[in-house]
């Protein structure tokens, strides 16, 4: 019998309504067991779903660190307790990223050998597998022996959520040349070439971000959450745009309609409320990061993934390519 998912039902622009909202259609939709974490005089009406109550709430402008130290009591704390404690099978949240992913870590520690956790985020890749973008925000500061665990982390993540038998790696810089970029990015690209394990194909630029000729780029935080934001904006000055140009005329408008069988799949796709979110990678645990401002449809997508993350083994995947030599091992977690 599967653990049902820990939802921080505080977390989020739209919270608690959304995110409530979310969970309902996660459990009549896809079936899925969801235990709502928070207040309940916050939460309001549950919608007929569990709540695990806690007294204390982290803000979207809280300390990340201190706040998870002061606030033991809080939903985010309490939903990677409940990863920790073996009575849900993931934690997910739309809150604060940075006090996620404190929470995460102090209550369910790294994997052996991890060094940082980081974030993997799926890129749109219309007509194949997604992209997945690490780090995308959990490490603005990287080595490259950080960068190069990524790498191993994301491709057993690619592995057990798209199915891809060997995916190819590759490291975001400013030109395709391996004498291109950064000092970190040159010894970065060292590594990957000389590591086992890793597909490596070298460098991609950011034009090829969307769509990417490669299943796995990796960059150290700060430059994958720039890329990250800048595509996201891209994409919605783009949408916008059509809309605003479909909208000048009768002529335009008759055209609008015309197209709009074909541009609403090709938005769905591209659409971040589909993608189900971000996962934190190298925890001895499933943490899945969704937006900010997740609306039900995001929230819903991000517990999929974090029902099919933990039916995947996703956690034994990462344990043996950071550990080959420890699989099967029962894993440690910080203090």
């Amino acid at each position: 019998m599967s653990l049902p998912l820990a939802l921080d039902a505080m977390g989020g622009d739209f919270a608690p309504s959304e995110i409530v909202a979310g969970a309902r259609r996660a459990v009549d939709e896809l079936g899925l067991e969801v235990i709502l974490v928070g207040p309940p005089e916050r939460i309001g009406d549950p919608q007929g779903l569990e709540v695990f109550a806690c007294s204390e709430v982290i803000e979207m402008d809280d300390d990340p660190g201190a706040s998870v130290r002061k606030k033991k009591d809080s939903s985010l704390v309490r939903a990677a307790e409940l990863v920790r404690d073996g009575k849900a099978s993931a934690m997910v949240s739309a809150g604060n990223t940075g006090a996620t992913m404190a929470s995460a870590l102090l209550r369910m520690g790294r994997l052996p050998g991890v060094l940082r956790p980081c974030i993997a985020t799926p890129l749109p890749n219309p007509g194949r597998a997604p992209t997945v973008l690490v780090d995308a925000g959990a490490n603005a500061e990287c080595s490259a022996e950080m960068l190069v665990q990524f790498a191993l982390l994301a491709s057993a993540f690619s592995t057990a959520r798209f199915k891809i038998e060997r995916p190819s790696v590759a490291l975001l810089s400013i030109g395709e040349e391996s004498t291109k970029g950064s000092p970190l990015v040159k010894q970065t690209h060292q590594l990957l070439a000389a590591t086992p394990g890793i597909n490596f194909v070298g460098n991609v630029e950011g034009r090829d971000l969307i769509p990417s000729p490669v299943d796995v780029i990796v960059t150290d935080g700060f430059t994958g959450n720039v890329a990250l934001k800048t595509l996201e904006g891209s994409l919605k000055f783009i949408f916008k745009l059509i809309m605003d140009v479909i909208g000048t005329n009768d002529e335009t408008r008759a055209a609008g309609d015309t197209l709009f069988p074909y541009l609403l799949p090709a938005a769905g796709e591209l659409s971040p409320d589909n993608q189900g979110g971000a996962m934190l990678l190298g925890l001895n645990g499933i943490c899945v990061i969704s937006h900010g401002s997740s609306n039900a449809t995001a929230i819903m997508n991000a517990l999929r993934v974090g029902a099919e993350m933990s039916a995947a083994g996703v956690l034994d995947g990462q344990r043996v390519a950071i550990r080959p030599d420890q699989a099967g091992e029962n894993p440690t977690t910080d203090s």
